[in-house]
């Protein structure tokens, strides 16, 4: 599936990942490849990515913290989520 990460500031990520965790209001929650359409809203925490490769702009690379070879973490304020057609688009804070 495709995720893109976006802040008011920049596109902080945009590929392919095998699975993305988020903090909702109402708990953490994870996303897998062909989930259901949902919109929600975030809170603060760590957006967790699971992919096979990661590239960075150098700009915004700073801001993820490597977990293991194929899981970073970036921390969040808030944000949005929606995944729909097997893409994920986050808005952060």
């Amino acid at each position: 599936m495709t995720l893109d990460i976006i802040s008011p500031e920049a596109t902080l990520f945009s590929g392919e990942v095998t699975a993305v965790t988020l903090p909702g209001v109402d708990g953490s929650f994870q996303i897998l490849n062909h989930h259901a359409p949902i919109v929600s809203i975030l809170k603060q925490g760590d957006v967790k990515i699971a992919a096979n490769s990661f590239h960075f702009a150098k700009e915004v690379a700073a801001k993820f913290h490597k977990v293991d070879e194929k899981t970073y973490t970036l921390a969040i304020n808030s944000g949005t989520i929606e995944m729909n057609d097997n893409k994920v688009i986050v808005l952060v804070d």
